[in-house]
This record gives structure tokens, C-alpha cells and sequence, in this order.
């Protein structure tokens, strides 16, 4: 008689049922797998063996026949373990129920206790949507299993716990408060804040109008300057994330395996500072089977990339497409994968190779043609997907010894996103997206709407810098977001103007 365990495999960031049958034959023994499984999948033979029988149960004497369906899905990961001992089991006659509405996910050691496997809180989701209502898991991976609700999740130290659940000693379902994680991690202590930073009010600003809109910036100044210390107090003021934010990351990260066991929920965005060294596939993602790239992992927070210039060229392009749709696709001759990848990009370079042109102290050593080939390593299209470009110029003296500095605190500056952030959900809850940097052009006509003297201002401007369409359309962005700064319904002469202050270095 065949028997069937439930479980489930990941593909991308989305999950697909599987059933794992099981037949025993008499034959010589031995323990097939089938239906694509890969070298860990295969290896589970050996650890489910043993398992089975240091957890003291009998291990079938014939040929064991496992097949993973669909068949034509490729299976892999170590969380097939305990669905395949568990339909063994039932083979044997062990009184599991044997109902499509309980799965099983876990690695097994040969001892046949559980061990913690990724990709958990995608699983469980999408065994949900297949109608399963329990699931059994390794006791280190249920709080995160628990983040998906209305689905009983029991955590289990080790097989023999799963099997005598279905007899004499249930086991403690494991239920998490989802909203008490993100209000606990509300406040947090940020190792760089603002308050630090000396001078540099125009970045400041344009800082806090990136974080507000979601939209991408590049700093240009000399070393030293500040550039990365104010790249790195950006987390400081980000907003919190939204519940749906934080499943989405969460699954990213548990895919990854970066997922902590202290904290089951990702609660803060990301800020992920990438060296130029950094492969395409590091960037964007890759493998025989895709895994998240950093662009991904940046999603919903910021990818810091710190000498701009220094990164290869090729590395840099690949990211136009990504900034644009907010989505990464990754194709290989038998899948292709979507990653969501809708995050800030801050950049940080010099302004030419020795880095001090237009520096107030010292004097530049850069031929003209050095500093054209030095610049030209961003290309224009790349430039054009970037809403803010700021110079850093170096502190003064007075600036820099001053030792009673007012700056502002990253708090401050936090609620004031935190505020134009809630109106942004609020006007575009109807359309599907958080932020004004997402605007579409319809979209762009329908909420950036200016006055007759606006217009004329724009106008100017257009013919000035010679803006693109896509130029023209981020500034409208941004200045729809400095109105939201401050919490003005309309964009007026001034916002505009202040946005066009942004872009004008470009």
C-alpha cells in the first residue's frame, strides 16, 4: 500500500505542494528517491535511516520507494527529511493520520532529533493557500511558522515527539503575537544618528526627503566629508515597516537563511552596504537555483554602494531594470525566478580621482580628460534613475571643531518621514503602492498636478538642464514628496523649486 506525507518546496519566494508517497516492495532492500531531487534531497536516505531507527522504531526490510510529486518541480533542501520518515513510518504501520490537511517540515540528525531547515515561513504560507491547517516543524523553526495565521503549528524536538503527538502526548501548539514584535522593535537604538554629523544641512535634507519618498540619491564630494557616516544614520530614520512589509522580508530572509533564531520576524528595514568587489550575481541573485541577490535583500530598506565609480561597469547596469520595475527576474534554461527588489539606492564617489575638484583647501591634480573618464563610469541612464544629486562639500574649520553642535537627532527627523510616509499609504491605498517614488506616469498625472506658475517654473527648468522624460517625471516626484514634508495637499512654486534644487548638479 502507498502512503503519503505532506510538504512543500520553495521555488523563488513562492511555495508549491508536494506529496511525498511511499512504497515498500519486496525486494533487496535499499531506498530510492524520485522526482528531481537534488544531492541533499538524495542524502536524506541515509539520515532518515538511521533516524527511524535511533528513535526506536523498525525500518522496512524491502526496497523503499519514495516519490516526490508533481515530479516535474525540482525538489530542494534538507525540510523533505521528516515528511519521508513519516510516510515510512505509516508504511510500517505507526497510526499517523494520514489526512491532506497535515504537513511536515524538518531535517533530520541521525539521532532523530530535528534540525532548524530555511525558507519555513514561505513554506508554511503556501501549504496554507493548499488548504493544509496543521504543520509540524523543528521546535527552532516554530515562532516563524507561527507568523502565518489561522494554521495550527506544533514545534518538535525530534521524530519520536511528531509520532507520539498522534497517540498519548500532544504537543504544544506555538502561538506568536505578530503586532507585539513590531511595536516591541518600534523604537530602536541606531548606532549612527544624525546629532553626530556636523554641518551638511542641504544632504540632511536631501536624506530626509529620500527616506520619505523611497526615492534613490547620490552624494558627490570629497573624502572625508561625510558621506558614509550619513549614508549609514539613513536606517536611523527610515519609518517602521508595515505587517505586509514585514512577511514579505521576512520570507526573503528565511529563504536565505539569514533569518534569526532570537527573532523569527524581520522588524527593521534593511540596509545592506555592498563592497565594489561585489559579483552580478552577488547584486542581482543567482545560481543553478536562484537565490536572493543583494537588490533583494535590500527590499524595502536601502542598498548602500560606497565608491560608486570603483564598481564594475557591468555590475552597475544591471540594476537599471530592477530600479525601475522594482523586480528582478532571473531566468535559466529550465526556471525563471521573481524577486521583489523595491529598495532605496544610495550612492555615494568622489567627484574625480584624486577627489578634490572644487575642494575650498586643496587643489586639484586631475587632468580634464581623467575627470570626463572618471565620471563617465556611471552612465547616463543609470544617472537618470537617480532623483537626488547632492554635493558633500568638506566641513569649515569652525564647523569642524565646533563642540556644542544642534544637530538635529535622528528622531526628530524620523517622525517627520514617519508623517509624510502615513500620507502617502493613505492617498494611494486604492492603487496598489506605498511610496511616491513608485508613481507611474499615469499615476504622476493624476497626483502631481501643478498650478499655472508651477508650470512655468517646470517649463524653465526642462529647457535649462535639459531634462529626459524620466528626469522630469522624478522631480515631480520629489517635489510631490517635499510637500508631503509639509503636509501640503497642493505642489506649490516652492516645493518645485526646492526639487529642481536636487537635480540641477546632474
Amino acid at each position: 500500500m502507498v502512503t503519503k506525507a505532506i510538504t512543500a518546496t520553495t521555488v523563488g519566494i513562492n511555495a508549491y505542494k508536494i506529496e511525498v508517497e511511499v512504497d515498500v516492495t519486496n525486494s533487496l532492500p535499499a531506498v530510492c528517491i524520485v522526482g528531481l531531487p537534488d544531492s541533499a534531497v538524495n542524502e536524506a536516505k541515509e539520515r532518515v535511516h538511521s533516524a527511524i531507527k535511533n528513535s526506536g522504531y523498525t525500518f522496512p526490510t524491502g526496497k523503499v520507494i519514495v516519490n516526490l510529486a508533481p515530479a516535474d518541480i525540482r525538489k530542494e533542501g534538507t525540510n523533505f527529511d521528516l515528511p519521508i520518515a513519516v510516510g515510512i513510518l505509516k508504511e510500517q504501520g505507526i497510526e499517523i493520520p494520514d489526512k491532506e490537511d497535515i504537513a511536515f517540515i524538518g531535517e533530520l540528525s541521525r539521532d532523530g532529533s530535528l534540525r532548524r531547515v530555511n525558507g519555513v515561513l514561505p513554506l508554511v504560507a503556501g501549504l496554507k493557500e493548499h488548504g493544509v491547517n496543521t504543520v509540524f516543524v523543528p521546535i527552532e523553526n516554530a515562532k516563524e511558522a507561527a507568523l502565518v495565521q489561522d494554521i495550527k503549528v506544533f514545534g518538535a524536538k525530534d521524530l519520536r515527539e511528531v509520532v507520539e503527538h498522534f497517540s498519548e502526548l500532544p504537543l504544544t501548539q506555538t502561538i506568536v503575537d505578530i503586532n507585539k514584535y513590531l511595536e516591541d522593535n518600534a523604537e530602536t537604538d541606531y548606532s549612527y544618528d544624525f546629532k553626530d554629523v556636523k554641518g551638511q544641512q542641504k544632504a540632511k535634507r536631501a536624506m530626509e526627503i529620500a527616506a520619505a519618498g523611497g526615492h534613490n540619491l547620490l552624494m558627490t564630494g570629497t573624502p572625508g566629508s561625510g558621506k558614509t557616516m550619513m549614508a549609514k544614520c539613513m536606517a536611523s530614520i527610515l519609518p517602521p515597516l508595515e505587517l505586509s512589509e514585514a512577511l514579505e522580508l521576512t520570507k526573503i530572509y528565511s529563504i536565505s537563511g539569514l533569518l534569526s533564531n532570537d527573532e523569527p520576524l524581520m522588524t527593521k528595514r534593511p540596509y545592506r552596504s555592498v563592497h565594489h568587489t561585489a559579483s552580478q550575481n552577488g547584486i542581482i541573485g543567482g545560481g543553478t537555483n536562484p537565490k536572493p541577490g543583494e537588490i533583494t535583500l535590500a527590499h524595502r530598506g536601502v542598498l548602500f554602494l560606497d565608491e560608486m565609480v570603483e564598481f564594475p561597469r557591468p555590475v552597475l547596469e544591471v540594476l537599471r531594470q530592477p530600479i525601475e520595475d522594482g523586480e528582478v527576474v532571473i531566468s535559466r534554461s529550465k526556471l525563471s525566478i521573481k524577486y521583489p527588489c523595491r529598495f532605496m539606492l544610495v550612492g555615494a564617489m568622489n567627484p574625480c580621482p584624486c577627489g578634490f575638484l572644487g575642494d575650498r583647501e586643496k587643489q586639484c591634480t586631475c587632468t580634464d580628460i581623467q575627470v570626463q573618464r572618471y565620471r563617465s563610469r556611471l552612465s547616463g541612464p543609470l544617472l537618470d534613475r537617480i532623483d537626488l544629486v547632492i554635493n558633500v562639500p568638506r566641513l569649515t574649520t569652525e564647523e569642524l571643531i565646533n563642540t556644542k553642535s544642534d544637530a538635529e537627532p535622528s528622531k526628530q527627523i524620523r517622525e517627520r518621514v514617519v508623517r509624510a510616509r502615513k500620507l502617502q499609504a493613505k492617498r494611494y491605498e486604492k492603487d496598489g503602492i506605498l511610496t511616491n517614488s513608485e508613481l507611474s506616469a499615469e499615476l504622476i498625472k493624476k497626483y502631481c498636478k501643478l498650478d499655472d506658475n508651477a508650470q512655468n517654473i517646470m517649463k524653465m527648468a526642462a529647457q535649462k538642464y535639459q531634462l529626459s522624460g524620466r528626469k522630469y517625471n522624478r522631480v515631480l516626484k520629489i517635489a510631490r514628496t517635499i510637500a508631503d514634508l509639509s503636509n501640503s495637499e497642493n505642489i506649490t512654486s516652492e516645493h518645485l523649486t526646492q526639487a529642481l534644487q536636487y537635480r540641477s548638479d546632474n
